[in-house]
């Protein structure tokens, strides 16, 4: 099956519906193996694939940061196929120190940031430039538990996105990034985003990439209104919950070298409750015969506001079934049953 495409906001990109994502290169995977898996996803028709100027993750360090980018420019100097792949990168926001001093998107945080992603990746453009996280902070990874934003400025969080949107504008018209996006954001932040492009005829932000899984469906609401009239779409990022609707991790099992043994919490999705949701959602693809992985990521291609779907994998065979999930339709029959599970086992994580 060719892999299906769908258009990235308003823009004459179309992007395919499964997105490789890269984050484990450099630190579970060799560059030998990244390799390998950008030849056989290209190989597949999975040409959108994303990034960031801080991976790879597991774990995350100033010794390996950037790591994942510079791998990738590796195989486009080796393979000569830039022009084959949309290609996805990303501007870590502040705090983490080891990343240009922690700075963020402030004073030439993100001027300098791209240049740094265009060298390591070997390329003199990137398609898709996304603001990893907001700057005045977020919710998302499980920070919602003592999530206050009360503690912000509104004025100075608006002049600090004024700012970033006009350096995104001038990257845009030098020719280093065609599109821009957003990363763990909300749906204040995004809706003010597109009010200054608007205001001051600026580039729209095309997408945001936001966790979105069977196990965590935050964008149902308010997002998916706004996904729907103002054509943001979902590159929705864990769309396995980390690696739990593998059923890898079921009945205690922790594989070795598995993301559950680096990282003992999986960001806090490592709780009793996403355990009982996933042994649910695995009855369901049971019984009717599919792969639990396929079944996950072929329902998350369902949802109307979804422009693509991030997978990552840490071995061949893992890669391959996730991109044979595109060839899975799901049944009004399988479609009820995974809604009446979501019913009983809404928000386990």
């Amino acid at each position: 099956m060719t892999m299906p495409t769908r258009r990235l906001g308003r823009t004459d990109t179309h992007v395919t519906q499964l997105c490789l994502g890269t984050m484990t290169w450099g630190t579970q995977n060799t560059q030998a193996e990244a390799f390998e898996q950008m030849d056989y996803a290209l190989e597949r028709g999975v040409t959108f694939w994303d990034t960031a100027e801080a991976y790879p993750v597991n774990p995350m360090s100033a010794e390996t940061q950037g790591a994942t980018e510079t791998i990738v420019g590796n195989w486009f100097a080796d393979r000569g196929r830039r022009a084959d792949v949309v290609l996805a990168t990303k501007v870590s926001g502040n705090g983490l120190k080891w990343v240009r001093d922690g700075n963020g998107f402030a004073g030439d945080g993100i001027s300098s940031a791209i240049e740094g992603s265009l060298k390591r990746l070997q390329t003199d453009y990137v398609d898709l430039y996304q603001l990893h996280w907001p700057q005045r902070g977020s919710y998302h990874f499980r920070q919602y538990w003592g999530y206050d934003p009360s503690h912000v400025d509104t004025q100075q969080a608006l002049d600090l996105m004024g700012e970033n949107l006009r350096t995104l504008g001038q990257l845009v018209k030098d020719g280093k990034i065609r599109h821009i996006g957003l990363s763990n954001e909300s749906v204040w932040g995004t809706a003010k985003w597109l009010q200054m492009a608007e205001a001051e005829g600026l580039p729209r932000m095309v997408s945001t990439q936001n966790e979105y899984s069977l196990l965590y469906r935050q964008h149902d609401t308010d997002w998916a209104e706004l996904s729907h009239h103002e054509d943001v779409g979902l590159l929705s990022f864990s769309p396995l919950g980390a690696g739990l609707l593998t059923g890898k991790y079921l009945n205690g099992a922790i594989p070795a070298g598995s993301r559950l043994d680096l990282n003992k919490t999986l960001g806090g999705r490592h709780v009793p409750s996403a355990h009982e949701a996933v042994a649910a959602y695995k009855s369901v693809a049971d019984k009717y015969g599919l792969d639990i992985t396929q079944m996950s990521l072929a329902w998350c291609l369902t949802r109307p506001f979804m422009t693509s779907a991030i997978f990552g994998a840490t071995n061949m065979e893992q890669l391959k079934t996730a991109i044979d999930a595109v060839d899975v339709t799901l049944s009004d029959e399988v479609m009820e049953d995974i809604a009446a599970t979501w019913r009983q086992h809404s928000w386990p994580m």
